[in-house]
């Protein structure tokens, strides 16, 4: 079975090389796509040399920065368009907050029938390291209103560490429109309409140790208005569906 690893990246210039060269150790049949947003620190001119050392490297720059969730998105479309189409697509941080030898964690078990494996700082063996009391309360709370918005069981709705079946990105992505860190809870929507398998396994989040975090307000705010929207939009399906029955 093959596999993809899609990376997004904005000022990675302190962390890439180690995670690729770390990536690449793990004897996996994978291919790397690192999606640079024009990164002004020269991550994606260190992603260059690397392609002569490694194959299976494949670099996108844009223009700007656009969003994590374009950005996923733009990955998922480049790495189906690779001549061998991965079976596996795995996204994780470009900062080490995820260790690189869980991918073989996640498709061990996405290859047990699971179409989205979600690596989880909080389901139960799950682990945060480094970071402040405040900012883990603000990640609960974020992940109760999303387990909430999502409609699913769900420990860790946020992670962005996950295996995706190539099953998945095929009939999901043209339903995908985020533009930021929402895309996480919208892939979740997505695999329940669907009714795609969804499994967890825990994982041990490192708080970045180098670089900065790229969390915008604008993406905070993107994050928050999808919140928003989808409640409205389930509380009126909730709603039309009650109507309906007294009619009947």
């Amino acid at each position: 079975m093959s596999a993809a690893v899609i990376l997004p990246t904005y000022c990675e210039a302190e962390n890439i090389e180690n995670l690729i060269r770390e990536i690449q150790k793990s004897r996996l049949d994978l291919s790397i796509a690192v999606i640079d947003d024009s990164s002004p620190d020269g991550t994606s001119e260190i992603v260059e040399k690397l392609q002569e050392e490694y194959a299976n490297i494949f670099l996108f720059k844009r223009p700007e920065k656009l969003g994590l969730g374009t950005a996923i998105t733009k990955g998922f479309r480049s790495v189906l368009l690779l001549k061998s189409k991965p079976d596996y697509i795995v996204t994780m941080d470009a900062d080490y907050s995820h260790s690189p030898k869980d991918i073989s964690r996640l498709i061990s078990v996405a290859k047990r029938g699971h179409d989205l494996v979600i690596g989880s700082r909080y389901q139960k063996k799950g682990k945060v390291i480094g970071s402040t009391l405040m900012r883990r309360l603000l990640s609960r709370v974020a992940n109760l209103i999303a387990t909430a918005t999502v409609g699913m069981r769900i420990h860790d709705c946020t992670s962005g560490f996950r295996c995706y079946s190539k099953k998945y990105v095929e009939k999901v992505l043209p339903e995908l429109h985020s533009q930021t860190y929402e895309i996480q809870i919208e892939t979740l929507k997505q695999a329940r309409l669907h009714e795609f398998y969804v499994k967890e396994i825990p994982i041990t989040f490192v708080n970045r140790k180098r670089g900065k975090s790229k969390l915008t307000v604008f993406e905070f705010e993107a994050f928050l208005a999808y919140v928003a929207k989808s409640t409205f939009a389930n509380l009126m399906s909730f709603l039309s569906r009650i109507v309906k029955v007294n009619r009947d």
